[in-house]
C-alpha cells in the first residue's frame, strides 16, 4: 500500500468528476486561490492534469490534483492517468468525486466511479469522499443537502455513497455567495484525517504507481548520466541522450498501454458483472410477481371456499329453523 504517513506529512488529494460538475472550481476552493482553471472564469475546461498545493497553518500541505474528464474517457486516458500518478506517486489520502446538485446523476457519472474502481480496485472507495457542488443553489432553496438526497436519489448514487461509507460535503464555490469558506474545507480536511485514520495512515498505492516510480527513477537515473558526459564529442553526446530518451519513451508506452488494457479489461469485467446483477434483480421482481400472482390466486380460492362454507352453514341452520 505505501508508507504510514504523520498527521502533519502532506495530503495527496486527487479530483474526479464528470467535466462540468465543478472539479476545477472546489480545488481553487481548497487551495484558496485561483489556480485552477474554471468554467467561471474562461469558456475552457480542464484536458490535462494539474497540480497545486497549499500550506495549513498549524497543519500538513495539501496537495490537490485536478484531472480532466479522465475517467469518463478521453483520447490520452492512460498517458493523463499516467501524468496523474506521477504527481501522485507517493500515493492518494483521498479521492473526491465530484458531483453538482445542478444535474441529474448520469451514466457517464456512473462510468466515472466504474473506471475508477476498475483502474484502481475496488478498496478505492475506502479513500474515497463525495464532494456535492452548488451549496449556493440548495442555500437560496433553503434546503440541505439531505434534502436533497432525500428527494428521489437514484440508486446508483445511494450505492457509491454506501460503498464510501456515507462520507459527504457540500461545497460552495461561488466567491460571492459563501460565508462559510474555511467551514467547508475544515468540513472536507476533517473527513480526509478519517480516511486517513481508518486506513491506518497509509497512503493508496498499486502497482501502477510501483511501474510510474520505476519510470520516475529511470528518468532521474539518465539525468545524472547526461550530466556525467564528458570528454564526449557533440555527436556521441547527442546519440546517448536520444538513445536514453527512447528508452524513457519506451518505458512510457508500456505504462501506458499497461494502464488502457487493464481499464478497458477491468470495466468490461465490471460491466459484465452489474448486467448479471441486474438480469439476477430483474428475475427476483419476476419470480416475486409470480409469487404474488400465485399467492392472491390462492387466497381467491380460499376466499370462495370459505364463502362456500358460511353458504353452507346458513343454508343448514335456515332448514333447522324451519322444521323446527
Amino acid at each position: 500500500m505505501g508508507k504510514i504517513s504523520s498527521s502533519n506529512e502532506a495530503r495527496t488529494l486527487v479530483i474526479v468528476g464528470r467535466t462540468g460538475n465543478g472539479k476545477s472550481a472546489t480545488g481553487n476552493s481548497i487551495i484558496g486561490k485561483n489556480v485552477f482553471k474554471s468554467k467561471r472564469r474562461s469558456s475552457g475546461v480542464t484536458s490535462v492534469c494539474e497540480s497545486h498545493s497549499t500550506s495549513l497553518k498549524d497543519g500538513p500541505t495539501i496537495n490537490v490534483i485536478d484531472t480532466p474528464g479522465l475517467f469518463a474517457g478521453t483520447e490520452s486516458i492512460g498517458k493523463e492517468i499516467v501524468k496523474c500518478i506521477d504527481m501522485a506517486k507517493d500515493g492518494i489520502h483521498a479521492i473526491l468525486m465530484v458531483f453538482s446538485v445542478n444535474t441529474r446523476f448520469s451514466e457517464e457519472e456512473q462510468a466515472t466511479f466504474l473506471s475508477l474502481q476498475a483502474l484502481f480496485g475496488t478498496k478505492i472507495v475506502d479513500y474515497m469522499i463525495v464532494v456535492f457542488t452548488g451549496g449556493d443553489i440548495l442555500e437560496e432553496n433553503e434546503e440541505t443537502l439531505d434534502d436533497y438526497l432525500g428527494f428521489e436519489c437514484p440508486e446508483p448514487l445511494k450505492d457509491i455513497l454506501t460503498l464510501c461509507g456515507n462520507r459527504k460535503v457540500l461545497f460552495n464555490n461561488n466567491p460571492k455567495k459563501n460565508k462559510n469558506k474555511e467551514g467547508q474545507v475544515q468540513q472536507l480536511l476533517r473527513l480526509v484525517n478519517t480516511v486517513v485514520s481508518q486506513n491506518g495512515g497509509l497512503p493508496y498505492t498499486n502497482e501502477i504507481f510501483n511501474a510510474v516510480k520505476e519510470k520516475a527513477t529511470l528518468r532521474d537515473q539518465q539525468q545524472k548520466v547526461a550530466d556525467s558526459l564528458k570528454g564526449y564529442s557533440k555527436e556521441e553526446i547527442l546519440e546517448i541522450k536520444q538513445q536514453m530518451q527512447q528508452n524513457y519513451d519506451n518505458e512510457l508506452k508500456r505504462i501506458t498501454n499497461m494502464v488502457e488494457t487493464k481499464l478497458m479489461e477491468e470495466t468490461g469485467n465490471l460491466l459484465r458483472k452489474l448486467e448479471e446483477e441486474k438480469a439476477a434483480r430483474l428475475s427476483a421482481e419476476e419470480n416475486y410477481k409470480t409469487i404474488q400472482i400465485s399467492s392472491g390466486y390462492e387466497i381467491e380460492k380460499l376466499k370462495q371456499a370459505l364463502e362456500r362454507a358460511h353458504k353452507r352453514i346458513n343454508d343448514q341452520e335456515q332448514k333447522r329453523c324451519s322444521i323446527l
